[in-house]
């Protein structure tokens, strides 16, 4: 004997929503940082320097950017410059390599710390981190 159709498609309903993809594996639907920016702001030098006091060590940086960004001995991510070396002091910043602007401006975008401070070398314009607009 066969379920009437309402209660057939509650049941079917409710086998569909039991097998869902949990919230936190759903594909994002947040637009990429690099197709949000203006061909301006990646294509002018830019600098970069992160906010010791905020950083979190979760590393998407060092991953997105390992050119740019590495862990010292405390956990924190630091800038490195063109030579590889790592910048400690507080403030300290590197120059950004044109290849990797769209990279360090997403990990701005993505840090979950908020500490990443990328800026436009010529005027100091914040363009990807807590203080861009």
């Amino acid at each position: 004997m066969r379920a009437p159709p309402d209660v057939a498609e509650r049941s079917r309903n409710l086998t569909l929503h039991s097998r869902a993809t949990p919230i936190g594996e759903l594909p994002s639907t947040r637009e990429p940082a690099h197709r949000r920016r203006s061909w301006q702001e990646v294509s002018e030098p830019l600098s970069v320097w992160i906010e010791q006091d905020l950083c979190t060590g979760d590393g998407l940086c060092v991953q997105y950017a390992p050119e740019v960004f590495e862990f010292d001995v405390d956990g924190l991510a630091y800038v490195k410059d063109s030579c590889g070396a790592l910048l400690a002091s507080p403030g300290a910043r590197a120059n950004v390599p044109p290849e990797l602007r769209l990279d360090v401006i997403s990990s701005a975008d993505e840090c979950p710390g908020d500490c990443i401070h990328v800026v436009r070398a010529a005027d100091d314009v914040e363009v990807a981190g807590p203080d861009a607009s």
